[in-house]
C-alpha cells in the first residue's frame, strides 16, 4: 500500500534531519573514551592499567595512551580474551561476555573470536538506523520505501558452547532485531541459517523473482556473482526486470571500483552506491551521501579511535610497530596520509589494532577511505607497494583494455626479486601487454616502486586465469560468501595454498 511508503519515508526524513543537527566535534571522542574507562574501571584490565587514576587525570586521553599498550589479536587473545571465552567475568568488560563473532580471518587461517556485548549491539542498531536515514537525501520514490533489503551475508545460525555462543556477527545481531523489521529483510530465516554458500546461493537465485528488493547489502564479490546468476537463471536483460525498485547498493569489504564494469552490466536503471565500514569489531563509518568521496567516522558510537602513520618511523618492514604506545588522536591527523587504525570499544577491545589502513580525504568532516591492510603490502627492495596503488592500477588497466578486471592477486618472490600476478580476465587478453600496463600505472602512482623497478626489481610476470578460479579456491577453503574476501597480496602460507590449487587445476 502507498501509505506504508509515505510513512516510512516521513520517519526516515525526521531521523535524517535529527542526525544532521548533531555536531561532529572531537570532544565526542574524549567523552566516549571517558565513558568506556568509567564502565571498565573495575574489570581486571581496568585495574591493571589503573583506569581510576586515568579518569582523575586532567588529560585523560594522554594518560590512557601512556598507560595502555597497543595490541593485535594474538597477544590480546592470549593475555585477555582467552579467559573471557572460557567464561570468566569482569576481564575486559563488566560481567560475562556471552557472544563472539567469528571473523572471516585471513585465507588459510582460522577465524578470530571477537567479543560482542549488548552495548556493542545497541551501537550497531543505532548506527544502522542512522545510515538508513541518509537515504532520504537521495530523493527516492515512495515505492522504494515499500521494498525490502537483501543482505548477502553469512549464516545466522549460532553455535552454543559450554561457556559462550559464537557465529557470524549477522547471526548475533539478528537475535536482537526488532520483529517489525523482519518482513522487510531477505532472504529470510530458513535461507540465512544455511552455512553452505553454494546451497544458499541456489535458493536465493530461485526465490529472487518473488521478492521486491530496494536495497542490496554485502561484499561486491558475492553480490555481483549472485545477481549474475539470477539474470542467467531467469533469462533476464537486467536485475531491474524483476527488482524495479532496486535503487541502493550498500557495499563494503573491498575496493568497489574494479567491480563497477561488471555491476553496470547487470543493471537496467540507476543505482546509488554507498560505502560502509563495518567489521566484526564494530561499526566504524559509512558514506553519508553519494556526493561524498569518503565515509564519515562515527564519533559517538562507543568507539574511541586512534591512528598510527603507516611509514618507516612507526612500522618496520614486516609491519610490526616500533612503539606500542604512540598514536595520533582524531584532532592530530592530516589528509592524504595512510594510518593504521586503532580502536577501544564498548565490547572490551583496548587499543586494538585491527589491521586496516585508512586515509582522511576530508579532515573537517572526519571522512576516510580504506587504503589497504598493514600486512597486505609489498616491499622486497623498498618499493612500498600498497593495496591502494594496486587497486588503482588494476582499475586504470581495465579501463584501457575495456575489460572487467575485478579479481586478482599477487605475491613477491624474494629469491627472484620479482612480483608474480594472477588476474581473472578474458583469455584473449595478451598477458605481457596487460602486465606492462599495470607496471607502468604503478610507476606513475608510486615513486618508490618506479625507482625499485629501475634498479632492483625484475620485470613482473602475469598469469591470466578464469574469474571462477578465485571463487573455487575460496570454496575449497570453506570461505565462500559472507564477509570472506580474497587476499590481494599473498603471504608465504597463502602463496603455497594458491599455487597448489592452481597446479591441481592445471593452470600453471
Amino acid at each position: 500500500m502507498p501509505i506504508i511508503g509515505k510513512l516510512i519515508k516521513k520517519t526516515t526524513a525526521l531521523s535524517y534531519k535529527r542526525s544532521q543537527n548533531k555536531t561532529k566535534e572531537y570532544y565526542h571522542q574524549v567523552i566516549t573514551l571517558v565513558k568506556l574507562l568509567e564502565r571498565a574501571k573495575n574489570t581486571k584490565f581496568g585495574k591493571l592499567y589503573r583506569y581510576k587514576n586515568i579518569l582523575n587525570e586532567e588529560e585523560s586521553v594522554g594518560a590512557f595512551q601512556a598507560a595502555v599498550p597497543i595490541t593485535e589479536y594474538n597477544d590480546f587473545h592470549d593475555n585477555w580474551l582467552k579467559d573471557c571465552i572460557d567464561g570468566k567475568r569482569d576481564i575486559i568488560w563488566p560481567g560475562r561476555i556471552r557472544h563472539y563473532a567469528l571473523s572471516s580471518g585471513t585465507t588459510g587461517s582460522p577465524s578470530k573470536r571477537i567479543p560482542v556485548t549488548i552495548n556493542m549491539i545497541r551501537s550497531f542498531q543505532k548506527t544502522t538506523l542512522k545510515q538508513l536515514s541518509t537515504l532520504y537525501e537521495l530523493e527516492l520514490p515512495e515505492e522504494f520505501y515499500q521494498a525490502g533489503i537483501l543482505v548477502v551475508g553469512g549464516s545466522t545460525k549460532l553455535v552454543k558452547h559450554e561457556t559462550h555462543i559464537e557465529g557470524d556477527l549477522s547471526g548475533i545481531l539478528k537475535k536482537y532485531t526488532n520483529p517489525v523489521v523482519t518482513p522487510f529483510t531477505k532472504p529470510g530465516n530458513k535461507i540465512t541459517k544455511l552455512k553452505n554458500w553454494e546451497e544458499k546461493l541456489e535458493l536465493i537465485v530461485e526465490k529472487a523473482p518473488e521478492w521486491n528488493i530496494g536495497v542490496v547489502a554485502g561484499v561486491p564479490t558475492w553480490c555481483i556473482l549472485l545477481i549474475e546468476k539470477i539474470i542467467e537463471r531467469h533469462n533476464l536483460k537486467s536485475i531491474h526486470d524483476i527488482w524495479p525498485n532496486f535503487h541502493v547498493y550498500m557495499h563494503g569489504g573491498v575496493f568497489i571500483k574494479p567491480y563497477l564494469p561488471r555491476i553496470n552490466k547487470v543493471l537496467g536503471d540507476k543505482v546509488h552506491y554507498l560505502d560502509t565500514y563495518l567489521a566484526s569489531e564494530g561499526y566504524f563509518a559509512y558514506q553519508a551521501g553519494t556526493d561524498r568521496l569518503g565515509m564519515e567516522l562515527l564519533l559517538n558510537n562507543g568507539i574511541f579511535f586512534e591512528f598510527i602513520p603507516f611509514n618507516s618511523d612507526y612500522f618496520t618492514d614486516d609491519g610490526s610497530l616500533r612503539n606500542v604506545h604512540q598514536a595520533f588522536t582524531l584532532n592530530e591527523v592530516e589528509e592524504g596520509a595512510d594510518y593504521a587504525i586503532v580502536i577501544s570499544t564498548n565490547a572490551g577491545l583496548w587499543r586494538y589494532m585491527i589491521g586496516d589502513l585508512v586515509r582522511f580525504v576530508d579532515k573537517h568532516r572526519y571522512e576516510i577511505i580504506i587504503t589497504g591492510r598493514i600486512r597486505q603490502f609489498v616491499s622486497l627492495v623498498g618499493e612500498h607497494l600498497s593495496l591502494y596503488n594496486i587497486n588503482n592500477a588494476i582499475q586504470s588497466t581495465g579501463e584501457h583494455f575495456s575489460s572487467d578486471l575485478s579479481e586478482f592477486c599477487l605475491y613477491a618472490d624474494g629469491d627472484e626479486l620479482r612480483h608474480y600476478w594472477f588476474l581473472g580476465a578474458s583469455s584473449d587478453l595478451n598477458e605481457e601487454e596487460v602486465m606492462k600496463s599495470i607496471d607502468q600505472e604503478i610507476c606513475c602512482l608510486n615513486d618508490d616502486y618506479a625507482s625499485s623497478r629501475k634498479y632492483n626489481l625484475k620485470d613482473p610476470v602475469l598469469k591470466i586465469i578464469p574469474n571462477e578460479t578465485f571463487y573455487e579456491f575460496m570454496s575449497s577453503l570453506g570461505k565462500s560468501g559472507a564477509q570472506n574476501k580474497f587476499p590481494r597480496v599473498l603471504n608465504g602460507d597463502q602463496t603455497k595454498l594458491w599455487m597448489d590449487f592452481l597446479s591441481s587445476k592445471n593452470l600453471l
